[in-house]
């Protein structure tokens, strides 16, 4: 199934949904307004974003986990120099898709 993007316009095909599309559908689906669901995506990302900010973890059963992940502190080459530097230790928000959600995309290829 290709998904029309009510953002591009009627009639265009396309493969990405962006926030404003997803809003759309949420609103189909649910009878909230645009607004409303609208609303709702920000408040999910906001708690989502908070939560991994303090280093916590968010279960979505059924859709996947969403969590911190940490790389340590390591040592590379200025590619232009190429004298040896120190690459700080860093973190980066992490998805990975339940097992429910990975089978509802095979089953769509």
């Amino acid at each position: 199934m290709v998904y029309v993007c009510e953002s591009m316009g009627k009639g265009v095909a396309g493969i990405m949904m962006n926030r404003t599309d997803l809003a759309i559908e949420i609103a189909k689906e649910t009878g909230l307004s645009e607004v409303d669901a609208e609303n709702a995506i920000k408040a999910f990302v906001d708690v989502v974003a908070q939560e991994l900010q303090k280093g916590g973890k968010v279960q979505l059963a059924g859709f996947g986990t969403f969590e911190v992940t940490t790389r340590a502190a390591r040592e590379g080459v200025n590619p232009y120099t190429r004298e040896a530097m120190e690459i700080p230790e860093s973190k980066s928000p992490k998805f990975k898709a339940s097992k429910a959600l990975k089978d509802i995309v095979k089953e769509g290829n």
